[in-house]
């Protein structure tokens, strides 16, 4: 089949009513609504996802609640809801890496036949940062003590796998340099990690800031298209030599399969409404994450479009895990 081909036909399937009988409701929602977020409590995500809550909940009149499922590199919302009812009252964070680990193993999903998009939200300020006594103070510091040290630089990551782990291999490979990557569940777990001296640096998102502002940690680069209004001293990877090299990894919600297309419209617009909600305006200001709607359709054809590109991604670093 040509990539075209391809497309078209998964684009089709995103974006039809699909293959599960649709649940008819007179009312809806009559009861709380459960968002599952793949990562851990504490981190970027869990604040920015419970904010978003609280919102939806004022929009919709029932509560919204957030379920942590962390681990399997973010992936374990996706596979939750693959396999949940599709009447509106379970819906997931879809994460980049949901959609990137299949063309690197099987998983219990299919992108293209098991969830209906619902709304695209956001995406992340990430960045590589180290303990404010370390002995970076560069980018260049950290690659220059790596090669120095090949194979004894430890970094974390918030999770194998996941877009913060595959952009230090990127770049170690475009580097030429060999890291001890190490995995956790999520920021809320790499932070006390790094604060306490376990590895020397990591990746993670804005949701550190704080602690960056109090003079704990410091960012070595951000992964942003521009710098960042609140730290305007730290150079993007771009500046750093790193051709379009931009990481945001984007993320939106999706339901299950054959959801009813009235649902799905009052799931959009609730959401909708919380996402533009001043409270939630002000916790994505806060965590540095840029407001990044997309309606229901759109958001198909966006997962589609992110879904091939990992496929590209995964060919070209060599990535295959089972």
């Amino acid at each position: 089949m040509t990539t075209i081909t391809r497309r078209a036909a998964l684009g089709a399937a995103l974006a039809a009513p699909l293959a599960r009988p649709a649940i008819a409701q007179d009312r809806f929602p009559s009861r709380p609504i459960t968002i599952y977020v793949p990562f851990p409590a504490g981190g970027a995500t869990d604040v920015q996802m419970r904010s978003f809550a609280e919102a939806a909940t004022r929009h919709f009149g029932q509560t919204v609640l957030v379920e942590n499922r962390p681990g399997a590199g973010s992936t374990l919302g996706a596979a939750a809801v693959a396999r949940a009812r599709p009447d509106g009252y379970t819906v997931t964070q879809m994460t980049l890496p949901a959609l990137r680990l299949p063309h690197m193993q099987r998983m219990p999903y299919d992108v293209t036949k098991d969830f209906t998009p619902i709304i695209h939200l956001t995406g992340y300020l990430f960045a590589v940062v180290v303990r404010a006594e370390s002995p970076y103070q560069s980018w260049a510091d950290l690659v220059a003590d790596a090669r120095r040290r090949p194979g004894q630089v430890r970094l974390g990551n918030t999770g194998a796998n996941g877009t913060p782990h595959l952009t230090l291999v990127d770049l170690a490979d475009r580097e030429r340099l060999e890291f001890v990557h190490v995995p956790y569940r999520g920021e809320g777990d790499m932070t006390p990690a790094l604060l306490g001296g376990h590895i020397e640096g990591g990746a993670s998102g804005s949701g550190v800031g704080q602690l960056v502002d109090e003079g704990r940690l410091r960012f070595l680069n951000v992964w942003s298209r521009e710098r960042s209004p609140r730290w305007p001293n730290v150079p993007t990877l771009i500046e750093l030599g790193y051709a379009n090299m931009v990481v945001t990894s984007p993320y939106g919600l999706v339901a299950p399969a054959g959801l009813d297309p009235a649902i799905r419209r009052t799931l959009h617009d609730g959401f909708k409404a919380a996402l533009h909600d001043p409270a939630h305006i002000a916790t994505l200001r806060r965590l540095d994450q840029p407001l990044e709607y997309l309606d229901s359709e759109a958001y198909a054809r966006n997962m589609l479009e992110v879904y091939e590109q990992e496929r590209q991604r995964v060919e070209r670093l060599g990535l295959r895990t089972g």
